[in-house]
């Protein structure tokens, strides 16, 4: 059977006010042709479908559109569980409509394991679909103690418990796979990401997640990636679109496996062209490098964080000119490299000599005269008498 993976649409979300629903309604497209392209046999959708618990109108009727379109009215199953920043029980309460579409929204965590059908194959698929498991969301007090180490040992043994408990109901000749929305230990994170551990607490070991499933498919980091496992594939798919400039310079995709009982995951990532790129702009030459870049329609459909060397100060006027020439900028920083020099040399200043920093002070004051060597000699001896004297 063939299975795709994503994760972390956060549909609503802006970029600094930016409105980034075009780009999302963008992805839609792009993903409903990819999986009648791909002959995707299930969708997998690891949390954070919105990026709060109150999404807009709009996101909401997008995720709505983006399901009818990904389960083919309902020749297609799709999976779908709550993320940290979904509402749980609103993300679930279009279950009973949802579910006439082949579509499976899981909004809190729950003993229930899903056995899946595939048509094109006649394999079936068994799923432990775990919702993201904050404490409150587990209904329990994991440890009494605050000790952080503790908190994050007990979290993990409780993950793996569960993990471990549904994991009974994987048979040799069903395609066993566990989904969930977690941070576990050795992924990379961005900047992008809401910490949804206090310190480090939140978080879960890989070996909790070893529990005979032959793929985990992971939501929450937004950088495409695998974690380390002997036992079995752990990944992340990402994030459809970059959501910060920390993100800047990756390549978005979703992950695409073919699985059949009993053996390892085949997989591809296929990397997504429908998000505006995340870029940023150096401009050690000036404005008038930032206007040649942008007659040369440098990164014409990005959107830009620009830091611009400057020797003066950059007016409200050029300031507008460059909003005006491209609606893609989104930060403009002005650097002042002089002016740093200036504050570099104050602070080295204060280790040079006591004779060097009268010499400089006097050239300064008197407009580039340089002090004769008899005065240098009476200004030390009046500081080394001052410093002698107790009543100074």
């Amino acid at each position: 059977m063939r299975i795709l993976h994503t994760a972390d649409w956060h549909f609503g979300r802006t970029l600094e006010g930016r409105s980034r629903l075009a780009e999302q309604e963008a992805f839609v497209d792009e993903l409903a042709l990819l999986v009648k392209d791909q002959q995707i046999d299930l969708v997998l959708l690891a949390g954070d479908v919105y990026d709060s618990v109150n999404p807009p109108a709009a996101a909401e009727q997008l995720f709505y559109d983006a399901l009818a379109r990904l389960s083919d009215q309902g020749q297609r199953p799709v999976y779908v569980i709550a993320g940290n920043h979904d509402h749980p029980d609103r993300l679930a309460a279009a279950d009973p409509l949802a579910h006439k579409l082949g579509v499976t929204l899981v909004g809190l965590p729950e003993a229930r394991v899903h056995t899946v059908d595939i048509r094109r194959t006649g394999e079936t698929a068994v799923l432990f679909a775990l919702p993201y498991p904050s404490e409150s969301r587990l209904r329990e007090l994991l440890s009494e103690g605050a000790d952080e180490t503790l908190l994050r040992a007990v979290y993990s043994e409780r993950v793996r418990h569960i993990v471990a408990e549904q994991a009974k109901h994987y048979r040799a000749d069903t395609v066993n796979l566990l989904m969930s929305h977690l941070y576990v230990l050795g992924g990379q994170e961005t900047e992008s990401e809401r910490p949804i551990q206090v310190g480090g607490a939140y978080t879960v070991d890989t070996s909790a997640l070893e529990a005979g499933a032959q793929y985990v498919a992971l939501g929450h980091l937004h950088r495409p990636q695998f974690l380390k496992s002997e036992k079995t594939t752990i990944r992340y798919s990402g994030s459809p679109l970059a959501y910060s400039f920390s993100e800047a310079g990756q390549a978005k995709s979703v992950t695409v496996l073919d699985l059949k009982p009993g053996a390892a995951p085949q997989l591809e990532e296929i990397f997504l062209s429908s998000g505006r790129p995340l870029v940023e702009w150096k401009a050690k030459g000036g404005l008038g490098e930032v206007h040649r870049w942008l007659e040369e329609g440098k990164d014409a459909n990005a959107w830009i964080d620009l830091e611009v060397h400057l020797q003066e100060t950059m007016s409200m006027e050029q300031l507008h000119r460059l909003r005006l020439a491209r609606d893609g900028f989104i930060h403009i920083r002005p650097v002042y490299p002089d002016l740093e020099v200036s504050l570099q040399e104050a602070v080295s200043a204060t280790k040079l000599p006591m004779d060097e920093l009268f010499r400089r002070f006097y050239e300064r004051q008197t407009g580039g005269a340089q002090p004769e060597p008899e005065l240098i000699r009476l200004f030390l001896e009046l500081l080394h008498t001052e410093e002698d004297d107790p009543a100074v």
